[in-house]
């Protein structure tokens, strides 16, 4: 704590006691009634000194009192770019390494928000974020993991397969989602009536349409009632397995779906 003033040791102290993820501006302000201009300076002086870390303009992340380095790599990547792009959750590759429904390990986070962006990819402090933007209408099927005293939202395993379904990419690329979503179906986590439910509700027909056909590829546990329940909701109009794959191959007709990848 030396070279620190008394008012800058009492901040730095009651962020790491709290444990917070990232700190602005009104956290200053919450400690001392200043303004925000001054808070800022406050921010910026601490950064200078090694003990916070610029995420994004206006937003640090603590220096953790181990590090040897003002500029370490964060720790605990989930709950920083959860709070940074609020309200989030986890999703894609990320939730699928999470509940163990794939081996592929990788080094970027994918995450769903409801915040427009500019990018759909972006780096944070060394963190590769692919971000997705969803309506309001369609952030449902979240479950809370803790890190410490932080709560992170992460898709729900029925959640995360509607996700990939919808963007295959947000899966790590057609042919693993199709992995992902045969070891969903192989696992105890799998549920078809909520699984069913999600995609309805989420009202895509071409997530019916790759759930259904999926399901019976990989002999899924449904019923004859919930394929054709599945199947009453696709929308007319032939659709492509993988939207980022030629479009070229046999065509269902019972999912209006061309299956343009080896399945």
């Amino acid at each position: 704590m030396r070279g620190l003033s008394n008012q800058e040791r009492e901040f730095i102290s009651i962020f790491s006691a709290n444990e917070e993820v990232t700190v602005d501006a009104n956290d200053i302000i919450e400690i001392r009634s200043i303004s925000k201009e001054a808070a800022n300076q406050i921010l910026s002086r601490l950064a200078k000194k090694g003990w916070l870390q610029r995420v994004k303009h206006g937003t640090y992340t603590i220096v953790p009192l181990s590090s040897l380095s003002a500029n370490p790599m964060i720790e605990e990547v989930w709950p920083l770019v959860v709070k940074l792009y609020k309200p989030a959750f986890l999703s894609g590759w990320t939730a699928a390494e999470h509940w163990d429904l794939t081996e592929q390990v990788f080094n970027s986070v994918s995450l769903v928000t409801q915040n427009q962006q500019r990018k759909s990819i972006q780096n944070i402090s060394g963190i590769r974020v692919k971000i997705r933007v969803i309506k309001e209408e369609r952030f449902f099927g979240m479950t809370n993991i803790w890190f410490g005293r932080n709560q992170v939202e992460i898709a729900d395993p029925s959640r995360l397969i509607i996700d990939i379904l919808d963007m295959p990419e947000f899966g790590g690329g057609g042919r693993h989602t199709t992995d992902i979503v045969k070891a969903y179906w192989n696992s105890d986590m799998h549920n078809a009536d909520l699984i069913l439910e999600y995609a309805i509700r989420y009202g895509k027909g071409s997530v019916l349409k790759r759930l259904g056909f999926l399901a019976e590829a990989f002999s899924a546990p449904v019923s004859k009632k919930w394929i054709r329940e599945c199947n009453r909701h696709i929308k007319t109009g032939i659709s492509d397995l993988d939207p980022g794959s030629p479009s070229k191959g046999r065509i269902s007709g019972k999912w209006n779906l061309r299956i343009n990848l080896p399945v």
